[in-house]
């Protein structure tokens, strides 16, 4: 379980139930992350619990004792047995400084390894998207069915168009010059008169590789310039149209 990364600090602290402290010291022997994270915060609590942060200067200890010799002593008027109170961790200014700076460090520990598995699950999607896409997009270009249908580019360059309709899907092959910074090719899929974006590729992207799905109601597939990010409906001209049907 992730979670278990995160008891570095109530380890060091001893804040653990025996079920707890047993499996993370299990956990501890095969990870070193945790293992080097609970080195450190023992090194911390025992830099902070220490009171002697300070060298004193040579001459306190003579100076102390020269006082001393000229003081007078007054003896107590009768002896008192003062009744010692047992000392609690949680009284001394060290100690409570010591927890203060673990639960600290126990929290941010706790935030950086769930921001670090949030990043590892989006990479981990991202990847599986590109995979099942690539997976796609090879069925697309070796199915029975798959018909090739090639355009210019209104100034220059190519689009080819793979489709087939037993996938319900086309493979677009952009082959041009860059639209400019601040411009992105987006494609359309032309269902009579009516356009329906097919995608937008990155502004300033002149070759791309572009899988559609959903081409069998489709009568044509066109391209346009559009502003970065792409339009809501196609901006004329449009610069290559390839019939589907």
């Amino acid at each position: 379980m992730s979670e278990i990364h995160s008891l570095a600090g109530p380890y060091v602290l001893h804040a653990l139930d025996e079920a707890e402290r047993e499996t993370f010291i299990q956990h501890l022997r095969g990870c070193e992350t945790c293992a080097a994270e609970v080195a450190e915060l023992h090194e911390t609590v025992a830099r902070l619990a220490d009171d002697a942060w300070s060298v004193p200067p040579p001459a306190l200890r003579d100076n102390v004792l020269a006082a001393v010799r000229r003081t007078r002593q007054i003896p107590p008027a009768r002896p008192v047995r003062a009744r010692r109170e047992p000392t609690r961790w949680w009284r001394h200014p060290a100690a409570l400084t010591a927890a203060a700076c673990l639960l600290v460090a126990a929290l941010v520990g706790g935030a950086t390894f769930a921001v670090q598995e949030r990043r590892l699950r989006e990479e981990r999607a991202a990847t599986a998207a590109a995979q099942q896409e690539l997976a796609r997009t090879q069925a697309v270009l070796t199915a029975p069915d798959a018909t090739v249908r090639t355009s210019g580019v209104a100034g220059g360059g190519k689009v080819t168009v793979v489709s087939s309709a037993g996938q319900d899907a086309a493979v677009i092959l952009l082959a041009t010059h860059s639209p400019g910074a601040q411009k992105a090719y987006q494609f359309w899929l032309m269902e009579g008169t009516t356009p329906h974006s097919a995608g937008v590729l990155a502004a300033g992207q002149g070759t791309a590789t572009h899988l559609v799905s959903g081409v069998n109601a489709a009568d044509a597939m066109g391209l346009t310039v559009e502003p970065a990010g792409g339009s809501a409906s196609p901006t004329l001209p449009i610069i290559a149209e390839i019939p589907m049907k």
